[in-house]
């Protein structure tokens, strides 16, 4: 084979690292019901993939024929481990046995696989930080790196957190599956706490030159779509609104040079129009239930906005109203600033100031970069030169996100000149 040709496969079998592996991954876990030894056999299928692809070309499955030889790869790891351990020997010829049966990962139970993941990320016999980070590790390929970067915590953290958490799973004996639907209810909110964050992460990372990543929002949505298919409680078809009707501004929230565009500047014909009747009907659907909560008001919000032709004619009175309904329900230090910033937007900036200055007196939003920037705009607006170059600088200080740090500093650089 030519070296381009042998390039070509190695791009191909990269391509479908980034789209499958996770999906390659979840399944290996399934069958051979340990996570480091799926792990493993996963990158040992991509580096045989690379050799034996080149021979005899790209297989018409690729997801099934790296789910196969993975597990044959992790059969004979084992085997060749059962020296030292017998139990292995045994586990190998059992695994080696139900090899040849194709049939539980067919291209439904594969996607099953990923569903059944998150539910074994969040079960409840894992702490929260630690069923966040092995769901962000595990389902979505962040690095240790990412996610400490994402949590501002350290690798070392992150990576105790991953290793104790799968040591729980193992001695607990934590079953991979989803829960029946008497356990699903309680089980329901951690799922779709930590699928909103991975969505977040997507929507608006945390670090990073680019300000998105489609690849983390797209997945969440997926999940999404999936729980709803399982469960279509109110809340979950909330959430998937939620991330629909934000993800629809997703092409017009960055200039082609990455920087970012606030909603007000966005060019609103680039929203994308199927995703937000999607969302508005799910968030219709959601709120006549009667049995809402958090990310179906945030839905409605999302959609208020989302039929606005203009920041001018958007309905700041319905969505202060709606904020108001979310403090009672879910209060937050987060939800209130929003809440300013939609009554600045309202009633004048001196009263959105009002509410932010009080926000930032009681010190829980001291280090939270957006509140100090909804400060720096509120005083900019008022024509308070010096006090929104200190709250932009503050800002500015407090962020690592690339696309943010320009727009600060050419919010910074826009100001007057000090006197």
């Amino acid at each position: 084979m030519s070296e381009g040709a042998a390039d070509d496969i190695r791009g191909t079998v990269d391509d479908i690292y980034r789209s499958d592996s996770r999906r390659v991954l979840a399944t290996l876990i399934r069958l051979l019901g340990d996570f480091e030894l799926a792990e493993e056999a996963m990158h040992d299928a991509f580096i045989a993939a690379v050799e034996q692809w080149q021979r005899e070309g790209v297989p018409k499955n690729p997801a099934a024929w790296l789910i196969s030889t993975g597990r044959f790869k992790a059969i004979d790891a084992m085997r060749r481990r059962a020296r030292f351990d017998a139990s292995l020997g045994e586990i190998a010829n059992r695994l080696a046995a139900a090899a040849n049966d194709t049939s539980g990962w067919n291209e439904e139970a594969v996607e099953d696989d990923r569903l059944r993941l998150v539910f074994t990320c969040c079960h409840p016999a894992l702490a929260s930080d630690a069923q966040v980070a092995l769901t962000l590790r595990e389902v979505c390929g962040l690095t240790t790196e990412e996610i400490a970067r994402a949590f501002l915590t350290t690798p070392p953290t992150v990576a105790q957190r991953i290793v104790r958490a799968k040591r729980k799973i193992h001695d607990a004996h934590i079953p991979y599956q989803v829960p029946s639907q008497r356990e699903l209810p309680d089980r329901l909110d951690a799922v779709l706490r930590v699928i909103y964050l991975v969505f977040n992460e997507g929507y608006s990372a945390s670090s990073g030159a680019s300000l998105t990543r489609h690849d983390l929002s797209g997945e969440a949505i997926r999940l999404g779509r999936l729980l709803v298919a399982l469960l279509p409680e109110p809340e979950a078809i909330g959430l998937l609104a939620l991330m629909l009707l934000q993800e629809s501004r997703r092409a017009a929230r960055t200039s082609r040079e990455g920087d970012l565009i606030l909603l007000d500047k966005q060019d609103r014909s680039l929203w994308n129009r199927d995703q937000i009747a999607e969302g508005i009907r799910l968030v219709e659907q959601a709120l006549s239930s009667r049995r809402f909560g958090p990310y179906s008001l945030q839905a409605a919000i999302a959609a208020v906005h989302a039929e606005a032709p203009s920041t001018a004619a958007t309905d700041w009175a319905q969505i202060v109203g709606l904020y108001e309904v979310l403090m009672r329900v879910e209060p937050s230090p987060v939800i209130a600033l929003n809440r300013a910033v939609a009554v600045a937007m309202r009633d004048g900036p001196a009263a959105g100031l009002a509410l932010v200055d009080a926000l930032l007196a009681e010190g829980d939003l001291r280090d939270y970069h957006l509140a100090h920037s909804a400060r720096a705009d509120l005083c900019r607006r008022l024509g308070r030169t010096e006090e929104a170059r200190a709250s932009y600088q503050r800002a500015l200080g407090l962020t690592q996100q690339g696309a943010e740090r320009r727009f600060l500093e050419r919010r910074l650089s826009e100001l007057p000149a000090e006197p």
